[in-house]
């Protein structure tokens, strides 16, 4: 394990120093854009960056509409409730996926419904959400929407699991908070259902501080994402007119100008994240007893954070004690959400592969080196 923390203190050039997880790097225009933000007061919900880092995530990700917002939390939270979830319904997730999304399906005050992984992919089995169909078919009425999560950056398998939806006519909403750079045949991921949500938060691949953005495959839909993440303000010149019960999730311009500058540089960010897992991939395919889990056929990853799996949790607990101590910060997957109190209750399938996934991945330090 010693040859794992050396490998990675040799890959990051610092031979004594605390490697994060995975930090932020500023190396554009984040400072000019900041004072410019100060300098012309615009530092609250309105200004020229939020419209300018919507329109570049639109145009990078190929969505019809993006809409920014406060968090990805909250943007999962208005999807949902925008394609029609409410208090008592169903709502399917996968077991193995950050706390976030099962918060964002309860505070609609739905009800998520925990399904297994795939073991290539990390995200949601189309395998495990037919067959929970085919065994509840007096529930379908109940599901209003379906969150599959891509995983660490990886893509799961989505067109199934929007066919396997399209089918039973159960909305999709893709939570892509780890995706942004993450493509399946050429498609950003968060664009294949009826929306999706990126995150921003301090650690993902770009950052802006806080903040997350909800995609949309339709402009009249997007319109109304806007619309209503913007406290359903209708326009005027001067007086304050609502047409509908909304929320205030604007994403601030101040936070807006951080990506902004970001995403200037998302394509060296990118490359350098690729090369990061490129090097991963070389050194344990000479590692016995642990595997380098690679991104599925099909896509290109933006390793998000680099993931190997442990032949045993034993050893696994060993390595992230051994990692830790050494200054090199390294972390398991989430505990699954089937065994976390508020969760124990809710109805799932057993999860076995989410659980093996759980017992024995590391996350890797994965940010860029630039």
């Amino acid at each position: 394990m010693d040859n794992i923390i050396q490998f990675i203190r040799q890959l990051y050039s610092e031979p004594e120093a605390f490697i994060p997880l995975h930090a932020p790097v500023f190396t554009g225009r984040e400072k000019e854009y900041l004072a410019n933000c100060i300098d012309t007061t615009f530092v609250s919900s309105v200004g020229e960056y939020v419209t300018r880092f919507e329109e570049m995530t639109r145009d990078f990700t190929g969505a019809k509409r993006a809409v920014a917002v406060v968090n990805g939390t909250c943007g999962l939270t208005a999807a949902l409730e925008l394609v029609g979830v409410a208090h008592g319904d169903l709502v399917l997730t996968q077991g193995l996926t950050f706390v976030a999304t099962a918060n964002a399906i309860s505070t609609t005050g739905a009800i998520p419904v925990f399904l297994d992984s795939d073991p290539d992919t990390l995200g949601m089995s189309p395998t495990a959400l037919e067959a929970w169909l085919e065994a509840h078919p007096e529930e379908i009425p109940h599901i209003k929407a379906c969150v599959p999560v891509h995983i660490l950056g990886h893509a799961c398998r989505i067109r199934e699991i929007c066919d396997i939806c399209a089918a039973h006519g159960i909305p999709v909403v893709e939570d892509a908070a780890e995706g942004l750079g993450s493509f399946l045949d050429g498609q950003h991921l968060g664009t294949f259902g009826k929306l999706g949500v990126l995150s921003y938060n301090g650690n993902k691949t770009i950052t802006t501080g806080g903040g997350g953005m909800i995609l949309a495959g339709d402009e009249e839909l997007g319109g109304h994402v806007k619309h209503m993440t913007a406290t359903a303000k209708v326009p005027h010149r001067w007086e304050f007119r609502h047409d509908a019960v909304a929320w205030n999730y604007r994403m601030p311009n101040i936070n807006a100008a951080l990506g902004c500058a970001q995403m200037e540089k998302i394509d060296e960010i990118l490359a350098d994240k690729r090369a990061v897992a490129a090097a991963y991939r070389d050194f344990f395919a000479q590692v016995d007893g642990i595997d380098f889990m690679d991104a599925p056929q099909g896509c290109l990853s933006n390793y998000w954070l680099n993931t190997v799996l442990f032949e045993s949790r034993e050893r696994r607990d060993e390595f992230l004690a051994r990692s830790n101590d050494a200054g090199v910060m390294t972390r398991p997957l989430w505990a699954l959400m089937a065994d976390l109190p508020m969760y124990s209750k809710n109805a799932n399938d057993g999860l076995k592969n989410a659980r093996n996934l759980a017992e024995r991945a590391v996350n890797l330090p994965s940010g860029p080196r630039l």
